[in-house]
């Protein structure tokens, strides 16, 4: 393995040798998630997200 791996490529690599799959919706979701609360603070999304809660 070389040594300036991303973080994305550590992931991988441990769900493929691991045989880790029920990681990847956990991690899908945190992602999003996060994504929401960026895209929620400050933005034109701001309106259209706040009315689906």
């Amino acid at each position: 393995m070389s040594k300036n791996k991303s973080l994305l490529g550590e992931l991988w690599d441990f769900m493929m040798i691991r045989k880790a799959w029920w990681l990847a919706p956990i991690i899908i979701m945190l992602v999003l998630v996060g994504l929401l609360i960026i895209f929620g603070q400050s933005s034109a999304l701001s309106p259209f997200i706040y009315a689906l809660f």
